[in-house]
């Protein structure tokens, strides 16, 4: 069970620990993402996504 929020620097092909924790939340669905799991981010605005559909709908609502 995650039960603490980390915060996160995204860099563009990794991330570094602000602040210790288990997971982040999906800018996009509010899902909950294990760092275990994190594989989508922009390091423009500094947000996490789900999954690459996530990543795509902001992408598009950007657009």
């Amino acid at each position: 069970m995650m039960k603490k929020l980390a915060k996160l620097k995204y860099l563009p092909n990794n991330f570094k620990i602000i602040e210790n924790g288990d997971h982040v939340i999906c800018a996009v669905s509010g899902k909950k993402i294990s760092l275990d799991n994190l594989n989508y981010w922009n390091v423009e605005t500094q947000e996490a996504y789900y999954s690459y559909k996530e990543a795509h709908q902001k992408r598009e609502s950007e657009t």
